[in-house]
């Protein structure tokens, strides 16, 4: 289409109708490039450029003058999302030079049509036909001016003079490295990089293509680069003169010998291996660019640590391909020797140099595949597939082998193209794991229908793998996937290229079917190795030998109970040794049920089973049978049958044994193999990993041989470590179950067993059971559930232990409060040397850990004191500064905490902190004007505080050194320093006490405070008071001071009054001391130095005692306090920044807050808002930040300075902007230690920001340096679509991306392009990063398709990780936070990853500070909770048990490491729903070492209200629970040894099973209880037998009590408060805690765990719930805690509550009713809590008017209709069906399950109806049959009303108004006629209600259970019309009480308090915010 307004212009015009006319035919039109004037006076103005985000471009100034040209610029932000990465650079230029060159910008704006009308023709693309109309109305508004402003004759010279320009200002100005030119050389090679490719453009569209000048020749010098700058126009910047950034770069581009690379070098100069590799392979341009930057910054790190040569080296050093090789293969290396195929790795032996490149190509050709490989990243033995076959392809081409072929020379099989290997390669099997996923339908099929990420991987551990050939074969059946709803799969699939194999090829691909076999049927493969079934049976399946533990070891303590032992060595007694050795039996049969699940779960699985593993199954299940059928024969047929040996001498006496026992002997033997394998763990691990014949037939009877899951076992020292912790906890968890649970249980159990019990209360269903069987199984249920529970208990308890005591030992706590830092501020310097400063003579090869008391007996020679001084000094201010920075101290705390940079310094003279010295010096004057004594003694008083000391030395020379400046006049100097002489020597002889009358001590302090606060001033109108007060000192010390005269002031009278002479009165009077004009020098020099000086002087002079508490702030206390502790612990030496290894930082971002916008600060209709939340939690910070303004209130704030009031509001949220902000302290640090390593003492003297401001080379290196080793990616994976929808928070990220110039941000762009006349959406994979002020394209990955196939954020962080780079990865969430002085030790951390004594750690463990307990007690008691586990679970967990995982951010992972295996997450849709800790697992099974180290820390934020933290434990729970069905835990659990075994479930899933069973033990006990008095025998029990109170059931419940009321956690809190805080802190905080219903939130808590867990298990609904990171206090709404909690607390609170008061009604006749509530009290406050914790811990709870809103709301939702389209928050119906979501998908047999478990609630009904007075003594079965016609009776009224209401309430409102009083009366007569006739009381009519309505319940749960056999018929409808009256009538009971509280104002008051008691300690304002509506800032 030919635009018509181009038809109108000029004929001269010949280069636009030219390009017009080719618009139609040519559609690959190169782009048109601007033109820029000289930047020799380019500024940095901005425009009036407005586009949608509201940010104005910059423009360049001309070197020219007289332009009157000033057009509006053109928005190049908001550009269709098909066209943005093509046209949007030529825009941007446009709008740059468009004042200055406008002929230039108005060509680029044409090119950019031009390009945008050959991408989309036909306008079809979103948005783009209104793009191309405004950008053509733009180019006709602007033709015909900027061609009469154009300067050259035409337009292909006029682009071509400006491109001279910039070019040669980067030509020119290219070395310099000042701030200016950096900025100004980065937009001059924008630029210059647009208008090369415009000038090229305009010349072959005017047909003068052989006349282009040189100059345009050939590529740009310039374009758009990350970190290196690798065009020629960037080789003079800082970081491209790093000597090993030119070793790397000459290593890459490297070509000699590289076969056929003529052609490739003609057509690009600057060719290098990755582009031989793109050429070769067909890899995608920005994958090639990625690729080459991420190889190129790993060779140049490891490179500068290995040299030999030091910064000078040139060439790579020897070893660092080493290295690298050695990292990215082992696991490629592995996999070849697994499956037993030679690796395609071959290197030549003769040529070291080719080598060299051999290397390379490999490594990159691994990078080129990870780096393009999208979603099969997930999948690294699939990637290690792909590189053996494309590896062999390579070395094929280096060889120069040839197979028939048209030019003689090899072809790989995949070769093409850019994104041919996209398409070919990937995308096939990308299809495969997307149709899969799609199988999944969001988590509601069952995981054993679908093939998931580790499915389709595991298919690549077996030699059937070389099966698919390569190329590949796509009618295998591995691309084959069993969807009937995909009619893709039916589709013949293209035939691939095939090329004929030498006999190379042919060896490698000897497995391989061959692709002319006549086409087959195709079917789907089925799981790999493992499926996933929804059964609590894997909780039994994968610790067996756990469970095996347990029971046999209960068995045997029951055997012994009932053998009644007096010591435990009669246990060895012949016969009590047969029957103890009875559990062998039961072991048999355990073994038995194991075999058998084995099979039934792997029964979908058996199409990928090899037969040897089928035949191990069966035979398994035959051996387990057979000893399952011989030891009980032999034991029943031989007990006490013995064969009896009597050695002489013997010193054991007759040995005897029986048959059984030599049976049990040989059952036992397989068992010894375990038991050296387990006591040598290297045995066992050359055993796992060796693939020779011995090993395989040892090992393939154990386990079944897979890839992963070998060769785990720890060290032996570590075996031994955590052996003895697990044998001395079960040898105390069985001494107590044994002397507590068990024992006591043999003696009732024996008496009850003896009662003959006839007379039942109820009408006994199995009369004729023996000896009490009921009743034995209802006091011995509960109990054994608690011995298979209380381990966990056991645990809580050494984890405190242990944890404590490692704590201890490892320094923690040390310095605990600002008194303790105090006290030890002189030792920081020390500590401060040898940890974070580099060795000044080892290097960094030979750092060992830091031994702190080693160091302290280490001689440091006097410079290296003094330059450690230098460098503390300096790091100690920048902390202190990056604390004003946030606000968390004052100006004045500022200068209270830094210490001075002097030459002092230098001299070994340290200035401490005037906060130190507080108050020292009125306190030393004190005591010298009342001591009396020697001076000896008084030096000793003053000395005895060396801080007193330091305090009066330095006031004393301070003293001097102002009077020896201020004093000029040479009779005053050698007055003054006359008198100082004399004290001084008083000082020495020590005299100075008798010389000296001290008692006007404190009035000469006060003279002296009087002169320094004048010299401040500097006010030259006082200089009669600074004389004045000269003179009053020098009085006070001449005339009151000293006891003799003074001997200077003697000889000066003496030479004034010479002898012999005569006074007369004729004599000018001479002026007195320091009286005249030439005496003093006042006002002082200006000096910045001396001002510095004479303040910190005045400060000593001032200060008081308030300076003791500095600093103020509790946050910036707990920090200045952690970091002066991690310097005194176990931490490794710093290397030097240029040595240290490099490392990202990845943040993964989808919707969450980016930073608070104006409106969310200052108003909100739901709750108070931000701004004023803020100001009333951060007072303190608040009045800081408006000092730092420079303003005293918000309203006077400035624009400016309400940008920084967002800012400072978001940096104390949950913002993305205060974790990028935290995380880039770590440039900011690396900078700073840069610069120390550095500078010479006199540079940093001058401080760190002076020296970085004022020399812009030595800032260049920082930068470059800092670049060098750290990046920080960001993955906003919804930015494109926010930036191009117009969401300010796009243009927020921007602004980040501008504050921090480091920051890159990663993102998925989606955009539809037209393929063969369709619709296509393209996904690809971005980076960018900020220049000139806009986001710029750095590097676009296509990708095969959309990469949310699994959960969302490991797939938002896998597209992302291709960006990261380094050796290390951090892996950081949104809600984190950093700080300087942590940052500065990340360099010591790095250095654990190094090689040392054990293993080399993969993740290394962080600890974290949870930074959101400041205010509301729920907040307080999580923070305490997540420290608890993040400080001493995770230590313990880490060593000595050696079982610590990655439980999410922000662990440090070994990069490499996990690019080659996996990732750094697993993302499996449902599976891996807690995607973290699976990283955890894999590295585990993969031989990965993890540590965790607690010198360093990071902020967390937590959720803060009960909503949001009951959603985030109901996440947990669900991720737990899909955790048991994953083979990530089977392998686990399976391969451990015993005691890693017992960790790994016990501090996993374990905790969350043994919650249950805590919860189902109160159930058991309860159903126990009630079974026992509904039935009669309890009362049989306590009048018959006298049983009473049973200990072990006591026992039992309180046990469960200890894990129901939060001590588990409470433990490990408690002892880490105690480790850092100190014992009385700990006790007072968990005192607090408790006053404050800490025990409630916990019990809560439990429900939400256990009901989740539970039932995710059972059912399936696993999905992630966002919690929301709200900052404020909000009052939710009684509908939405019901919604809530209902299904999860509520029911259950109700059930128990009902059991509770059954119990008591019934057994009130006969039992103490005090001793049972004493029993049972843990379980009346477990219900209570359930019931009303949700109202207790909701702010404005009882506020009566919020209680009036919830009755509302709470009506209308439950009456309101639901459907399509209307949410659960606004209707019940719909809120009834979504709570059922877990059972619409759930099968039949969970379902059944679900029936059984509700047929519970009607055992009311059949017990209560045989205590009824109308019943009598009839026990009949005719009585419980009855009791079903009534309800039969009650539910056909009830129909029949409703039917009524249906027919007659419209039109015959009468009659159904008497039809139902009619019913009515007939009720209300049926009742008064049967309490006549059969004695129906009052009672029984309480009782029936207790019987019928769990009953009712009960069939309600039934109907959802069978909703599939029934929906759609009259029952369905009955069941909802049911349900909504049960919970209509469930929320009254709940609301009525919180209404009748509501009415007492006490309790309102009194729930505020307990909520928000931390605030009301820290007199913060609470009331405000609970009562404000809106409020603004």
């Amino acid at each position: 289409m030919i635009p018509f307004i181009f038809y109108s212009l000029p004929p001269t015009h010949s280069l636009f109708f030219f390009l017009l006319s080719k618009l139609g035919s040519c559609s690959t039109m190169a782009e048109i490039v601007l033109a820029e004037p000289s930047i020799a006076s380019t500024s940095n103005t901005n425009t009036s450029n407005h586009n949608s985000n509201g940010s104005k471009p910059l423009y360049m100034k001309s070197i020219t003058s007289g332009r009157d040209y000033v057009p509006e610029p053109f928005d190049s932000e908001k550009l269709p999302v098909t066209l943005r990465s093509e046209i949007q650079r030529f825009l941007r230029v446009a709008n740059l030079i468009d004042a200055q060159e406008p002929r230039v910008a108005c060509l680029c704006r044409f090119h950019a049509f031009v390009v945008a009308h050959d991408l989309d023709r036909n306008s079809s693309g979103r948005g783009v036909r209104q793009f191309k109309t405004a950008l053509l109305q733009r180019l006709e508004q602007d033709e015909e001016v900027t061609y009469r402003k154009r300067k050259e004759k035409s337009d292909v010279r006029e682009v071509r003079r400006v491109y001279r320009e910039y070019r040669d200002y980067i030509i020119k100005h290219g070395g310099e490295s000042t701030l200016e030119n950096r900025d100004a050389l980065i937009k001059a090679g924008a630029i210059a990089a647009v208008l090369y490719e415009v000038s090229n453009t305009l010349t072959k569209a005017a047909g003068t293509q052989s006349q282009t000048d040189n100059d345009v020749k050939g590529r740009s010098e310039f374009y758009d680069f990350n970190i290196l700058p690798l065009d020629q126009g960037g080789v003079h910047q800082a970081i491209m003169q790093l000597p090993e950034i030119k070793a790397a770069v000459g290593a890459i581009r490297n070509v000699e010998g590289i076969p056929f690379i003529e052609e490739f070098i003609n057509q690009k100069p600057r060719f290098d291996l990755f582009d031989w590799l793109q050429n070769s392979f067909g890899f995608q341009k920005g994958n090639v660019a990625n690729q080459r930057e991420h190889l190129i910054l790993l060779l140049a790190n490891i490179h500068i640590r290995r040299s030999n040569k030091g910064a000078t080296s040139s060439k790579l050093a020897d070893g660092v391909l080493d290295d690298l090789m050695k990292k990215f293969f082992k696991n490629y290396t592995e996999w070849c020797k697994f499956l037993e195929k030679n690796n395609s790795i071959r290197l030549p032996f003769a040529n070291p140099e080719a080598q060299q490149y051999y290397k390379l190509l490999y490594i990159g050709l691994y990078l080129l595949i990870w780096g393009e490989a999208a979603n099969l990243r997930f999948m690294p033995e699939c990637l290690a597939y792909i590189f053996h076959h494309m590896a062999h392809d390579l070395h094929s081409m280096l060889m120069g082998a040839t197979i028939l072929s048209t030019d003689g020379s090899f072809t790989p099989a995949y070769s093409g193209d850019p994104e041919y290997f996209l398409n070919k390669v990937v995308t096939p099997i990308y299809e495969v794991i997307r149709d899969e996923a799609k199988k999944n339908e969001n988590g509601m099929t069952d995981h054993s229908t679908w093939r998931n990420y580790d499915d389709l991987n595991e298919f690549f551990w077996t030699p059937d793998c070389f099966q698919l050939g390569w190329p590949m074969n796509k009618e295998h059946d591995f691309f084959y996937v069993d969807s009937h709803e995909d009619p893709k799969n039916k589709k013949k699939p293209k035939t691939e290229k095939k090329t004929e194999k030498n006999d190379e090829e042919m060896e490698l691909n000897k497995d391989e079917e061959s692709t002319e076999e006549k086409p087959k049927e195709k079917k789907w493969l089925g799981k790999t190795n493992f499926v996933e079934f929804r059964s609590f049976w894997h909780v039994f399946r994968s610790f067996d030998r756990m469970w095996a533990f347990l029971i046999l070891s209960l068995q045997a303590m029951i055997i012994m109970a009932c053998h009644d032992l007096d010591s435990p060595l009669q246990m060895f007694d012949t016969p009590i040794l047969e029957d103890i050795m009875s559990i062998f039996i039961t072991s048999a049969v355990l073994k038995l049920v194991q075999a058998v699940l084995d099979i039934v779960f792997t029964w979908k699985a058996r199409s990928m089973m090899d037969e040897s593993r089928a035949r191990k199954h069966s035979l398994k299940v035959v051996i387990a049978a057979m000893w399952t059928i011989l030891l009980p024969i032999f034991y029943s047929k031989f007990r006490r049958k013995y064969t009896c040996y009597s050695p002489q001498n013997g010193w054991f006496g007759e040995w005897c044994y029986s048959s059984y026992m030599l049976v049990v002997g040989f059952y036992l033997m397989s068992n010894a193999v375990n038991m050296i394998l387990f006591s040598v763990p290297a045995i066992g691990r050359y055993i796992e990993t060796s693939n020779s014949r011995l090993s395989s037939i040892l090992s393939w009877w154990t386990q079944p041989r897979l890839y992963v899951g070998r060769g785990m076992q720890e060290s032996q020292f570590s075996l031994l470590k955590y052996s003895l912790f697990w044998m001395l906890l079960l040898l105390s968890k069985l001494t107590f179950s044994y002397t507590f649970e068990i024992k006591p249980l043999i003696a009732p159990t024996r008496q009850i067993m003896t009662i003959g019990i006839t007379k039942y209360d109820w009408h006994e269903l199995f009369p004729r059971v023996k000896n009490n069987a009921g009743a034995i199984a209802a006091i011995w249920t509960p109990v054994i559930m608690v011995y298979f529970m209380d381990t966990q208990i056991w645990y809580s308890v050494f984890c405190a232990i242990f944890g404590g005591l490692y704590g201890i030992l490892h320094h923690l706590g040390e310095i605990r409060t600002l008194g303790m830092m105090r006290s030890r501020f002189q030792d920081l310097p020390l500590a401060f040397m040898n940890s974070l400063i580099p060795h000044p003579t080892k290097t960094d090869k030979h750092l060992n850990r830091k031994s702190f008391i080693r160091e302290m007996f280490q001689k440091l020679s006097e410079r290296q004191m003094r330059n450690g001084l230098v460098k503390f000094s300096v790091v100690w201010n920048e902390i202190i500064n990056s604390f004003r920075e946030e606000d968390l101290i004052s100006n004045r705390e500022v200068e209270l905490m830094k210490m001075p940079l002097s030459a002092d310094l230098l001299s070994g003279l340290v200035r401490w902190p005037i906060f130190l010295l507080a108050n020292q010096l009125p306190v030393a004057l004190s005591v010298a004007k009342d001591f009396v004594g020697e001076d000896a003694n008084l030096s000793k008083r003053i000395r005895r505080d060396v801080y007193m000391y330091i305090a009066v030395k330095e006031c004393y020379d301070s003293l001097k050194e102002v009077l020896d400046i201020l004093v000029v006049g040479d009779m005053e100097r050698r007055i003054i320093f006359g008198i100082v002489d004399e004290i001084e020597e008083s000082i020495k002889k020590s005299t100075f006490l008798k010389d000296f009358d001290l008692t006007e001590i404190l009035t000469l302090h006060a003279k002296c405070i009087d002169l320094v606060e004048l010299l401040v001033e500097g006010n030259e109108n006082h200089h009669t008071k600074v004389v004045k007060v000269l003179q009053d000192i020098f009085e006070i010390v001449t005339n009151d001071m000293m006891r003799n005269s003074s001997r200077t002031l003697d000889s000066m009278n003496a030479y004034q009054e010479p002898e012999g002479s005569l006074t007369t009165y004729f004599n000018e009077p001479e002026p007195q001391l320091f009286a005249s004009r030439h005496s003093i020098h006042f006002p002082l020099p200006d000096s910045d130095s001396l001002n510095q000086k004479i303040k910190r002087f005045l400060l000593l002079l001032t200060i008081k005692d308030t300076a003791m508490d500095i600093p103020s702030n509790l946050d910036a206390r707990r920090r200045i306090s952690f970091f002066a502790t991690s310097l005194f612990m176990d931490i490794p030496r710093a290397p030097k920044v240029r040595n240290m290894l490099s490392f990202s930082v990845l943040t993964p971002h989808l919707m969450e807050e980016v930073k608070f916008s104006t409106q969310e600060l200052n108003a909100s209709q739901d709750y108070v808002s931000i701004g004023f939340y803020m100001q009333k939690i951060f007072p303190d910070e608040l009045e800081n930040f408006l000092e730092r303004m420079g303003v005293e209130n918000l309203e006077d704030l400035d624009d400016k300075g309400k940008e920084e009031l967002r800012d400072w509001a978001s940096f104390r949220g949950q913002t993305l902007s205060r974790t990028i902000r935290g995380m880039m302290y770590y440039q900011k640090a690396l900078k700073l230690q840069a610069f120390l390593d550095m500078a010479e003492d006199d540079d940093i003297l001058q401080g760190y920001e002076a020296i970085e401001r004022g020399n812009d080379t030595l800032s260049a290196q920082l930068d470059a340096l800092a670049d060098l080793k750290f990046t920080h990616v960001v993955s906003c994976q919804l930015f494109g679509s926010q930036k191009t929808s117009g969401d300010p928070q796009s243009q927020e990220i921007i602004d980040l991306m501008v504050r921090y110039p480091s920051l890159r941000v990663a993102y998925v762009e989606e955009r539809e392009e037209m393929v063969e006349n369709k619709p296509v959406t393209i996904y690809s994979s971005i980076l960018v990063k900020a220049v000139n002020g806009f986001d710029q394209e750095v590097y676009r990955v296509k990708l095969p398709g959309s990469p949310n196939i699994g959960e969302g954020k490991p797939e938002n962080q896998n597209h992302a990780i291709i960006f990261t780079r380094g050796e290390a990865l951090q892996a950081i969430d949104m809600n984190q936070d950093n700080y300087l002085e942590e940052a500065i030790k990340m360099r010591n951390l790095l250095q654990e990853f190094l090689p040392k004594l054990g293993k080399r750690p993969k993740i290394l463990g962080l600890r974290e500070h949870i930074f959101t307990g400041s205010v509301s007690s729920l907040a307080w008691f999580m923070s305490y909770q997540e420290t608890s586990f993040v400080t001493i679970g995770q230590r313990l967990l880490a060593n000595p048990l050696r079982i610590r995982f990655h439980y999410g951010h922000p662990d440090i992972f070994d990069r490499i490491f996990h690019l080659t295996r996996g990732g750094i997450s697993k993302a499996s849709k449902t599976i891996n729903l807690s995607e973290d800790i699976f990283a955890g697992y894999n590295t585990t099974l993969r031989r990965g070492h993890i540590t965790y180290h607690e010198y360093i820390q990071v902020g967390k934020g937590r959720d803060v209200s009960l909503n949001q933290i009951s959603k985030f434990e109901a996440k947990v729970a669900n991720g737990n629970s899909e955790q048991v069905l994953s083979r990530d835990m089977y392998r686990l659990g399976r391969r451990f040894d015993f005691f890693r075994m017992l960790s790994c479930y016990f501090t996993t899933v374990g905790f969350y099973f043994s919650s249950l069973i805590s919860v189902i033990g109160i159930y058991v006990f309860l159903y126990g209880q009630l079974y026992l008095v509904l039935s009669g025998l309890e009362r049989a029990l306590l009048l018959e037998a006298k049983v009473h109170n049973i200990r072990s059931l006591e026992t039992a419940l309180a046990s469960q009590s200890f894990i129901q009321l939060g001590l588990l956690t409470g433990l490990p809190m408690v002892m880490e408060i105690t480790l850092e805080r100190g014992f009385l802190n700990a006790l007072k905080d968990f005192v607090l805690m408790q006053l404050q219903l800490a025990a409630v939130f916990f019990t809560f808590a439990l429900g939400t765990k256990t009901h989740y867990f539970g039932r995710t298990i059972l059912h399936g609904g696993a999905k992630y719930r966002p919690t929301g990171r709200k900052v404020v206090v909000f009052h939710a709404s009684f509908t939405e805690n019901y919604r809530l909690y209902s299904r999860s607390h509520f029911m259950k609170g109700f059930e128990l509550l009902l059991l509770l008061i059954v119990h008591e009604i019934i057994r009130r006749s006969y039992r103490n009713n005090m001793t049972y509530v004493l029993i049972t009290y843990a379980i009346w406050f477990l219900s209570l809590t359930w019931l009303f914790a949700p109202f207790m811990f909701n702010p404005s709870g009882f506020d009566w008017g919020k209680i009036v809103d919830d009755w509302k709301d709470w009506n209308k939702w439950i009456k309101q209709q639901g459907g399509i389209g209307i949410q659960q928050d606004k209707s019940w119906q719909s809120w009834w069906y979504d709570e059922q979501a877990h059972l619409r998908h759930s099968g039949w047999g969970s379902r059944i399950i679900e029936i059984v478990l509700s047929l519970r609630f009607f055992i009311y009904q059949y017990g209560l109806v045989y205590h009824l007075d109308i019943a009598g003594s009839n026990k009949t079965v005719v009585v419980y049959v009855l009791s079903w016609v009534v309800i039969v009776v009650i539910f056909l009224l009830i129909k029949v009303v409703n039917l009524g209401r249906y027919y007659l309430s419209d039109n015959f409102q009468l009659s159904f108004r008497l039809f139902k009083a009619s019913l009515f009366l007939a009720a209300i007569a049926t009742i008064i006629s049967l309490s006549y006739i059969c004695q129906l009381s009052v009672n029984d009519l309480i009782v029936c209600c207790l019987a019928f309505l769990p009953t009712g319940w009960g069939l309600i749960l039934v109907a959802q259970a069978l909703r599939p056999l029934i929906q759609g018929t009259v029952l369905w409808k009955f069941t909802r019309v049911f349900a909504q009256a049960y919970d209509f009538g469930m929320g009254v009971i709940l609301f009525t009480p919180i209404a009748c509280l509501a009415w007492l104002p006490i309790i309102s008051a009194f729930q505020t308090r307990f909520l928000f008691n931390r605030a009301f300690s820290r007199r913060l304002q609470i009331q405000p915010i609970l009562k404000a509506k809106k409020k603004h800032i």
